[in-house]
């Protein structure tokens, strides 16, 4: 099949009137639409929710554990023998 052959046939598909849906479709997509939506929603604010806690979780380890602060030096031990 060269090129004109396949833009012919092209036209002729998209020329044809396309076929009758079934009578309930347009409502199943739209339940279904609306149940993908809210699912997305529910799925975005548990992430959330999870990001906020390890935020708050970190910081109260932060503030407790003190990473920043260099530990105290222990004295070195006495040089007995010298």
């Amino acid at each position: 099949m060269n090129r004109p052959e396949r833009e012919a046939a092209a036209r002729r598909i998209m020329e044809r009137t396309p076929p009758p849906l079934p009578p309930g479709l347009h409502a199943d997509v739209v339940r279904r639409g609306g149940r993908i939506l809210r699912r997305r929603t529910r799925t975005r604010r548990l992430l959330w929710l999870l990001l906020l806690a390890g935020v708050l979780a970190f910081t109260v380890w932060a503030l407790t554990a003190r990473p920043w602060v260099e530990p105290p030096s222990d004295p070195t031990p006495p040089s007995i023998g010298w």
